[in-house]
């Protein structure tokens, strides 16, 4: 048997190549959009990949299950549980829809599905047995149901879906499929997750690949509320702490459930000339994509570029400041050259941002703007209208500015009600990357930003300076869909 993880460090997401090798078939669990990796995976075991599945309808990213359908003809898979709000749709009409029990064979291998709700009304685990070496499952492809010290978050429904008050519902479902699913299978059952650390689908994600059943009923957080069969305790642990649900997440799950568009093959992004750039930054035909250190962005940048630094974190941040659903300019990125263009891309094709033209490998020859920074030592005689700190409110919780109010980065574009219409806004963050990235997104959008020079951080090192801690006002905390 293959059994091969390919994992998105950019959205700490995880999916999984399983494989005959006596009988050269492949499944893809949870595949991305771009679509490499897989194909390539596939030609160099001498695989055909006839099957692709999800575990669930997501919400942090955008399914390539379609994508790679239409890339290789396979057969698609998708949970049938969950009932009629949570049904796939008709773009999945061809698909095999799976009830529990559901079994997907591939010479020797087997994935049985099993419906495990909580997370999402229709979430699928599957277990894997590979019958050419013993009669039962050997791995539980968990998705988002259990990770490695953690479970999946109940609340994105409310979140990122509209939902009202279903987390309740989620975590005592999440409960039962503990109990009734997970802990009823034998301690060395492999457990592989789709998440790890990082993802805001949980709030203690393991660093670590994989865990066991034994592991994790053993040592995990929840394993005493089980072994006590105290589903409330249960419930107000799981759902304390949640980290913020970054806003583009409703787009990914309706996308998700309707059936993401296929974009298919990818042409080579093509260069531009600073005198082309710039004519087209003049006629407001495109968005630059300043992809360097906010150290240098602070040095000089085009106005009305976005921050999105580097290609490791493109899909992330770029999912931040840039909503395909109202924003169709095309985005020209700087990129020292076409592959790593090409690589920004990718990334970005992962969250559903389609709009990649070209790219510039210089800003030399363009009109650029320092933006404004505000020495921490300064803030208390500076005037301004709201002190906004972007980092999540579990940072914020733990320790902020006085008198700052909390909107994470992730969905500050859309609460733009939640800031004030006229004066200066003052940003912040641990130590400025998410800063600059948001502070962007809002002189774009019209705000006059300062960020605070060194963030969070550098306010904490000036003697006298102590951080409010606690709750206080968080705009933004009722979720938008």
């Amino acid at each position: 048997m293959l059994l091969q993880r390919i994992y998105d460090e950019d959205l700490a997401q995880a999916s999984y190549v399983i494989g005959c090798q006596a009988t050269g078939e492949a499944i893809v669990v949870d595949p991305r959009r771009d679509l490499d990796p897989y194909l390539e995976l596939a030609r160099q075991h001498g695989m055909t990949i006839t099957a692709i599945t999800e575990t669930h309808i997501h919400a942090d990213y955008l399914s390539g299950t379609r994508e790679l359908a239409a890339r290789t003809g396979a057969t698609v898979y998708v949970s049938g549980e969950g009932g009629p709000d949570w049904s796939y749709g008709p773009a999945f009409d061809d698909a095999v829809r799976m009830s529990d029990g559901h079994e997907i064979t591939l010479g020797n291998i087997t994935l049985r599905a099993v419906h495990t709700p909580g997370h999402t009304p229709e979430h699928m685990s599957f277990l894997v047995t590979d019958r050419a070496q013993a009669d039962g499952p050997g791995f539980l492809l968990s998705g988002d149901f259990v990770f490695v010290g953690d479970l999946g978050r109940p609340d994105l429904l409310d979140e990122a879906a509209g939902g009202l008050d279903t987390r309740f519902e989620g975590a005592r479902a999440l409960y039962a499929s503990v109990r009734d699913r997970f802990l009823t299978l034998p301690d060395y059952v492999q457990v592989l997750p789709a998440h790890g650390s990082g993802s805001a689908c949980g709030k203690a994600l393991g660093a670590v690949p994989a865990t066991t059943v034994g592991y994790e009923r053993s040592f995990s957080w929840w394993s005493r509320y089980l072994d006590e069969g105290d589903e409330e305790g249960f419930v107000a642990e799981l759902l304390d702490g949640q980290p913020d649900a970054h806003a583009y997440f409703a787009r990914m799950k309706i996308q998700n459930k309707l059936g993401p568009a296929i974009a298919g093959p990818q042409a080579t992004p093509v260069e531009h000339t600073s005198e082309q750039l710039a004519e087209e930054l003049a006629d407001d035909r495109v968005i630059l994509v300043d992809t360097r250190h906010h150290a240098r962005v602070h040095e000089g940048t085009v106005a009305g570029a976005l921050n999105i630094p580097g290609v490791a974190k493109a899909a992330s941040y770029g999912a931040w400041v840039y909503d395909p659903e109202t924003e169709h300019r095309p985005l020209v990125v700087l990129a020292t050259n076409a592959d790593e263009a090409a690589q920004f891309r990718d990334h970005l094709l992962r969250v559903g941002i389609d709009t990649v033209s070209g790219f510039v490998t210089s800003l030399d020859g363009l009109e650029l703007v320092t933006p404004p920074l505000l020495r921490p030592e300064d803030l208390p005689s500076f005037d301004h209208a709201l002190l906004l700190d972007v980092r999540n409110k579990t940072e914020y919780t733990a320790g902020h500015l006085p008198h700052a109010e909390q909107l994470s980065g992730g969905r500050a574009l859309w609460h733009l009600d939640k800031l004030p219409a006229h004066g200066t806004i003052v940003s912040y963050c641990q130590s400025g990357v998410r800063n600059s990235v948001t502070a962007s997104a809002l002189r774009r959008a019209g705000y006059d930003i300062v960020e605070l020079d060194g963030s969070y951080r550098s306010w904490l090192d000036i003697p006298g300076n102590v951080a409010t801690v606690g709750d206080g006002p968080i705009p933004g905390d009722t979720p938008t869909p």
